[in-house]
């Protein structure tokens, strides 16, 4: 792996991890395109843990009053503060962790054709339009959460799985459709890619424990910094412009994505 192929992937893992425009359509791409070797599980490993530092010191200050009010949840069981945000964090991931570890193996061995990547991108991204659109036509929203959403949007969230959905995506679009609010449909999805990174990034790092690599430190260096600043201005930026836009320059950018795909 050269410099270029380690510039060019850090810098899509960093925009993509939390822009609804699904990471794995566009690591599907690019082996079509360009002849470059497997960047290894040592590379994955590094890029990953990036885009989690990056979400983690975005959300820094709302990660310490959230876990405050979790441990303080626990001891006067009581949901004071964020101690509901905390909760709804835990279990929303635990629909998502059940079904990478039941059906991994099969969604691998069906669910990575480009047809199917171009599909879910397509589809996925007209239904978070969708989702969108309907809240903006009701006009009604809530900056709350209940008990029944987190089942919901957790569920949602396991669909990730497949290649082309975007993790960010499909929650976010779950929260539209029962009723949050845009800002906090974004946090939570946001949220929630903690926990699911963080197992991800787990997994890859005892997969790379029991296979021999050899390893380019530099390489890795310079992949992590790309992809944590990449990721980090990636929050900052899209949250600001989702505000002001909505979410349909990406139901657009989705729809001609899965048309390439559907080309190839």
């Amino acid at each position: 792996m050269d410099i270029t192929q380690t510039i060019t992937l850090a810098l899509i893992q960093g925009l993509t991890e939390f822009l609804p425009i699904s990471s794995s359509a566009h690591l599907v791409i690019l082996p079509k395109f360009l002849d470059w070797p497997d960047q290894g599980l040592a590379f994955d490993v590094v890029l990953h843990f990036a885009t989690l530092c990056a979400i983690i010191f975005y959300y820094r200050t709302t990660l310490v009053v959230i876990s405050k009010d979790f441990f303080s949840s626990i001891v006067n069981r009581r949901l004071e503060g964020e101690a509901m945000l905390a909760w709804a964090i835990l279990l929303g991931t635990i629909p998502v962790g059940l079904t990478g570890i039941l059906f991994e193996d099969y969604i691998v061995s069906n669910f990575r054709s480009y047809h199917v990547v171009a599909f879910a991108t397509i589809f996925f991204g007209i239904l978070l339009g969708f989702s969108d659109w309907i809240q903006k036509t009701i006009g009604k929203s809530r900056d709350f959460i209940r008990g029944s959403d987190i089942l919901i949007i957790g569920c949602f969230q396991a669909l990730a799985l497949i290649p082309g959905v975007s993790r960010s995506g499909i929650t976010i679009t779950a929260a539209l459709f029962i009723g949050l609010s845009r800002a906090l449909s974004i946090k939570y999805a946001f949220l929630l890619s903690i926990p699911v990174i963080t197992l991800a990034t787990l997994l890859k790092t005892f997969e790379l424990s029991t296979v021999a690599s050899q390893v380019d430190w530099t390489l890795l260096l310079m992949g992590f910094i790309i992809a944590f600043i990449a990721a980090y201005t990636t929050i900052v930026f899209f949250i600001r412009l989702v505000e002001r836009i909505g979410f349909m320059p990406f139901v657009i950018y989705r729809i001609l994505l899965g048309a390439l795909l559907f080309l190839l």
